[in-house]
């Protein structure tokens, strides 16, 4: 079995051994950014958006929430700290 695998496995069976709060908790953990960042970039697009036309982000209201989901995934594990052996 390759190193990937393995680390796989064991993300896998540390989730199942989770209880179903635990487990929401590390879900919304992941969701809630995302869903901040979708909502900033909406609320971007529709109070500093680009009027003309010209702008490829800010000028469509789905690609402008997909940027901001996209920043929101990047700050799910901005600032975790990560435990050592």
């Amino acid at each position: 079995m390759n190193p990937i695998n393995k680390k796989m496995n064991f993300m896998f069976d540390n989730f199942r051994k989770l209880t179903p709060r635990q487990k929401l908790i590390s879900g919304s953990k992941i969701f809630i950014p995302i869903i901040i960042g979708a909502t900033g970039g909406y609320l971007y697009y529709h109070f500093i958006g680009c009027v003309s036309g010209t702008c490829p982000i800010t000028s469509n209201p789905y690609i402008s929430t997909g940027y901001g989901a996209a920043i929101g995934a990047l700050m799910v594990n901005w600032k975790s700290k990560t435990k050592k052996d």
